[in-house]
């Protein structure tokens, strides 16, 4: 069977789902963002804004990043302090905490980038964190998984030491990310415009 062009396109923009050792894993982060850009709308995975105002960046370049630097983290974990950190759980966090901005940045990019949005999912009613966390469940992911995705303390009442992972290295990719576009921090940008969107 021929690979669609949407999984042509997600197994090109993250080489982390080679490094995944479950088999079903990878398909469950493939299909969970083969059911966002469809239902998105998505013509290029590499369309997808980082922020619905930071159109430098895409979403897989942060993803990727935030894939990497968990990566490092794991091998200074496990080098330094023998913590036993599950590695796929990790990568899979990172290719899925932000999936959800498939729906959520629809009505902030041109539409030359869409072919008809579904209205069912698309638009920036619901955070991505939730919608990420929506399509991770609805593959069937493990809780273990999901509970990586939400990104701020308070989201989920128990962390695990993969979440955290995510959650830090989300937080050192998009510091780096505002900071270069924008020449200021995650938490400025966060105090600057998150009453914009609300």
């Amino acid at each position: 069977m021929t690979a669609s062009p949407r999984r042509e396109q997600i197994e090109a923009a993250f080489p982390s789902l080679e490094e995944l050792s479950d088999e079903e894993l990878a398909a469950n982060c493939v299909r969970a963002w083969e059911l966002g850009l469809k239902r998105g709308g998505w013509r290029d995975i590499l369309d997808i804004p980082y922020a619905w105002n930071i159109d430098e960046v895409s979403t897989v370049e942060h993803v990727h990043g935030v894939a990497q630097i968990a990566l490092t983290a794991i091998e200074q974990q496990a080098h330094i302090h023998n913590a036993p950190i599950d590695r796929d759980v990790v990568i899979a966090g990172a290719l899925l905490h932000d999936v959800g901005k498939c729906y959520e940045y629809t009505d902030h990019v041109s539409e030359d980038r869409l072919d008809a949005p579904n209205p069912s999912y698309a638009g920036d009613v619901i955070p991505h964190s939730l919608s990420s966390y929506a399509l991770a469940h609805e593959v069937g992911c493990s809780i273990a998984v999901k509970r990586t995705i939400p990104h701020f303390l308070g989201e989920i009442p128990t962390r695990s030491i993969e979440a955290e992972l995510i959650s830090s290295a989300n937080a050192i990719s998009s510091n780096a990310i505002t900071q270069a576009t924008m020449g200021i921090s995650l938490p400025e940008w966060v105090e600057r415009y998150s009453q914009t969107q609300a």
